[in-house]
């Protein structure tokens, strides 16, 4: 018994020693993602890729894991989320978040960056500024994506602000209430995961968004005019809690930075490529997609310079310099 007990041992023990030669020596570390959008829309794909390229440039060490349309967390809540450490990764619309700091709703000023270039170099103006207002609630700006350029949605034609009035519509950051109140529209705060329900109940009539968020919504279903206003470019932000970064050594965070640099490029082609494709999905769809009126796109006009004029108030000294700077570009 005693030989089959020492060679028992010998056996285990071996076997022991062979698994723990095959097993990693760090223990992976899961990092929940949550996304706003759904799992189809680009930029939740982009995030997708972003999460696959640091989980193979960890070696599996750090494995990020994708929750698209609020499944973890509804939009307005990621950016808490992501502060408070309750997840240590996400992306948000930060212009919903100006009320916090004018510089997050640096591209929904109506109309002063109105195409794919403009959007670049108002991000390059501005991106130092809002990565130190980030870094002051325990945050760090990893990647930008911007969205393709915001149309109005109407299940009506629309020749004028006059023909505005009343219309129920639906607000996700304060340039979009404000252009509801200056246009005399009823703001509805909806989230994007809950456009398609709010349209379908009539909750909300119309919106500015971009031809993306319509197609994914099927807004075809309930909306029969897409008006190309091209008012401005909102961006989508991939933010890492600052305590968590502050944890990772330098060869991590170089995988997350060069992970985010392509992302950010590729994010913005895939946003050109997907601007075409949905506008025609809507087309094809039976919706309406038409430029504006030279009427409806004067009245805009007016109402982008009193936002402006009311951004660089609130934004001051900082927010001047951003546009004085872009501009000059």
């Amino acid at each position: 018994m005693t030989d089959l007990l020492k060679t028992t041992t010998g056996i285990v023990t071996a076997a022991l020693l062979a698994a723990s030669a095959a097993t990693p020596a760090f223990a992976a570390e899961k990092w929940d993602m949550p996304l706003a959008y759904p799992a189809t829309n680009f930029h939740s794909e982009n995030a997708a890729v972003f999460a696959a390229c640091v989980t193979k440039g960890t070696g599996g060490e750090i494995e990020i894991v994708t929750h698209p349309g609020g499944s973890l967390f509804g939009g307005a809540d990621i950016k808490r989320a992501v502060q408070t450490g309750q997840v240590p990764i996400g992306e948000r619309l930060l212009s919903a978040h100006a009320n916090e700091d004018p510089l997050f709703g640096i591209d929904s000023i109506p109309f002063l960056a109105t195409s794919f270039e403009d959007s670049v170099n108002l991000w390059k103006a501005a991106q130092g500024a809002v990565e130190e207002a980030l870094d002051g609630q325990n945050l760090v700006l990893l990647y930008s994506v911007p969205w393709p350029p915001q149309g109005m949605y109407f299940n009506m034609e629309v020749n004028s602000v006059d023909d505005m009035k009343g219309v129920k519509f639906r607000a996700y950051n304060a340039a979009t209430a404000k252009l509801a109140e200056l246009t005399g529209m009823l703001p509805v705060q909806i989230e994007a995961a809950e456009v398609s329900q709010a349209f379908a109940t009539g909750v909300a009539q119309s919106m500015i968004s971009s031809g993306a968020t319509g197609y994914d919504s099927k807004l075809w279903e309930n909306v029969s005019h897409f008006y190309e206003v091209d008012a401005w470019l909102p961006r989508n932000s991939i933010m890492v809690n600052k305590d968590t970064w502050a944890g990772l050594d330098d060869a991590t965070r170089k995988v997350f930075t060069d992970c985010a640099a392509t992302a950010e490029a590729e994010g913005l082609q895939k946003a050109k490529d997907y601007t075409t494709f949905t506008l025609d999905g809507l087309k094809s769809n039976g919706m309406n997609v038409a430029k504006p009126s030279d009427k409806l796109k004067s009245d805009l006009a007016v109402v982008g310079e009193t936002m402006t004029g009311e951004w660089l108030k609130a934004a001051g000294d900082k927010g001047k310099a951003i546009v004085d700077a872009y501009k000059a570009m």
